[in-house]
C-alpha cells in the first residue's frame, strides 16, 4: 500500500488509539475528568493530523533522497523525535487554553504524553510497516543525485 491510501489508513488508525490514550492520560493527569479531557485529546488529534500528514511527507521526501534505504533503528527514532517535537510546540498552548493552565503545566503535561507516545510511535510505525509494508520512499532504489 503507497501514496495518499497508505497515509490515510496510518492517520486513521494512529489517532483512533491516540484519543483514547490521551484521553485517558489527560484525565489522570489534570483531575478534571473525562469531559474538558477527551476534548483536548480530540483537538491534540486535529493538530496531530494535520502535522502527521505533513511532518510524513516532508520525511518520505527527504527519505527517498538517500542513497541508504529502509528504515534502521536510527531512522525509526529520528522520525519519532521529529515528530514528537513538532507536535509539542503545537500542543503546548492549546493545552494551557483549553484546560486553563500555564503554559509550564501544560508542557509537564504534555512531556508526559511524550514519554508515552515516543514509545507509542515507535512500535506503531514498526507494526505498521510490518502489516503493511515499507513506503516506496524506504523499499525502493535510491534515487540518483542530478
Amino acid at each position: 500500500m503507497q501514496g495518499l491510501k497508505r497515509r490515510i489508513l496510518y492517520i486513521t488508525l494512529y489517532e483512533g488509539i491516540a484519543i483514547v490514550a490521551a484521553g485517558a492520560g489527560l484525565a489522570w493527569m489534570t483531575g478534571q475528568g473525562a469531559g474538558p479531557s477527551a476534548v483536548a485529546s480530540v483537538l491534540a488529534s486535529a493538530i496531530a493530523i494535520f502535522w502527521n500528514f505533513t511532518f510524513n511527507a516532508l520525511f518520505e521526501r527527504w527519505e527517498s533522497r538517500q542513497a541508504v534505504r529502509g528504515r534502521s533503528l536510527r531512522r525509526r527514532v529520528a522520525h519519532a523525535i521529529g515528530f514528537e517535537g513538532g507536535l509539542v510546540a503545537f500542543l503546548v498552548p492549546v493545552f494551557a487554553w483549553w484546560l486553563d493552565v500555564s503554559l509550564w503545566q501544560a508542557l509537564v503535561m504534555d512531556l508526559g504524553l511524550v514519554v508515552f507516545f515516543l514509545v507509542y510511535t515507535f512500535v506503531f510505525n514498526w507494526a505498521f510497516d510490518a502489516i503493511f509494508g515499507l513506503p516506496a520512499s524506504a523499499a525502493g532504489a535510491a534515487v540518483q543525485p542530478a
